[in-house]
């Protein structure tokens, strides 16, 4: 992705000195779907065809994408729409698509194990230099399939499933890692593309807590090193739930 360097004053308690920072790039893109300007997103400047693709996806407007062309920093989507498109603004800045997302019906489950796998996949190089950006890992059957970065979480979350969504992958059978906070419009997201397990470093919100339950989607927050906490649908994590159950007098 793109990085720049940047020169600044570094204070410290021991004094003051220049340094240059290796800093992320922030840039605009304009999404239009089926001929029509959607939205402008606010993202890091790289796999703009898989992030174009999974805002389709996961705000909900259709299941697959029939193609994707980018020009400079427009990305045109044809795809067949499955809803009115209506958007709101969060207040993250991110956009959202009205309505109630889509219901996940995946049984596929998880262990411990694996959770604590993803999370340590979560961690990128590019945040390691930069500190500036949030990112989201893909799994399928128990394997890293993508991992993407950008200055806004949202983006990391589409650009993901736009990568599964564009080489075929079922969705359905796949885990999701992210570095972000999980309030409703992030739950929403995964459940749209149909992802039964979402695991964030980050907490959640109690909107985001109804939302993936409603849904019938597993959130796993606070997933960092041994601890995590399963808020919602533990039975796609049975080890866990025997041990909860075993533990009850």
């Amino acid at each position: 992705m793109d990085i720049v360097c940047r020169s600044g004053i570094q204070v410290t308690g021991e004094g003051a000195r220049t340094v240059h920072d290796d800093i992320i790039v922030e840039d605009h893109v304009r999404l239009f779907l089926n001929g029509e300007c959607l939205a402008a997103l606010v993202a890091s400047p790289d796999r703009l065809d898989d992030l174009a693709a999974g805002f389709v996806v996961c705000e909900g407007l259709a299941d697959t994408v029939s193609s994707v062309n980018v020009s400079g920093k427009d990305v045109y989507v044809t795809a067949p729409l499955g809803r009115d498109v209506r958007l709101e603004m969060e207040s993250s800045g991110g956009y959202r698509v009205l309505g109630e997302p889509r219901k996940v019906t995946s049984s596929i489950t998880v262990t411990a194990e694996t959770i604590r796998a993803v999370t340590a996949a979560i961690e990128s190089d590019t945040w390691r230099r930069t500190g500036g950006v949030h990112c989201s890992v893909l799994f399928c059957d128990g394997k890293l399939v993508t991992r993407a970065c950008d200055v806004g979480r949202h983006n990391t979350v589409d650009k993901v499933v736009g990568y599964a969504t564009l080489r075929g992958i079922d969705r359905s059978t796949c885990i999701l890692g992210c570095t972000g906070r999980q309030p409703a419009g992030m739950v929403a997201k995964a459940a749209n593309a149909g992802i039964p397990i979402v695991i964030s470093r980050a907490a959640s919100t109690d909107r985001g807590i109804l939302t993936a339950e409603q849904a019938g989607l597993t959130l796993v927050c606070f997933s960092r090193g041994e601890r995590f906490t399963i808020y919602t649908h533990p039975e796609r994590v049975p080890d866990i739930l025997a041990a909860v159950k075993k533990a009850q007098p």
